[in-house]
C-alpha cells in the first residue's frame, strides 16, 4: 500500500495543485492511502478533490482510503452530510 499526506490548506487556492498531485499518485499502486491529518483548512473545492479521487479510484479499480482525518476535514464532511459516504473509518481524537 502506497501512502501520501496532504498538508496545509485544501481549499480553492490549492485544489488544482493537490488534484494534479493526487492524480499522479493514482498510478503508484492498486491500494492507496491518503493521510488527511495535516489538513489545516478545507472548503468545498477541497471536498470536490476528495470526491473526484474516490470516483477515479472506482473507475480505475483502485482502492483509495482516507485516513487520520483532521478536524477541518471532519467539519466539512459533517456539514455536507458525507461523513460515512466515502466508506473510510473516521477516528475522533
Amino acid at each position: 500500500m502506497q501512502s501520501i499526506a496532504i498538508t496545509g490548506e485544501l481549499t480553492i487556492y490549492t485544489a488544482a495543485t493537490e488534484k494534479a498531485h493526487l492524480q499522479a499518485f493514482l498510478d503508484s499502486d492498486e491500494d492507496l492511502e491518503i493521510n488527511l491529518s495535516q489538513v489545516t483548512e478545507m472548503d468545498t473545492a477541497g471536498l470536490q478533490v476528495l470526491v473526484l479521487m474516490k470516483q477515479a479510484g472506482l473507475r480505475l479499480d483502485k482502492k483509495i482510503h482516507y485516513v487520520m482525518h483532521s478536524k477541518a476535514v471532519i467539519e466539512i464532511l459533517e456539514m455536507s452530510n458525507l461523513t460515512t459516504s466515502f466508506g473510510d473509518q473516521i477516528v475522533l481524537t
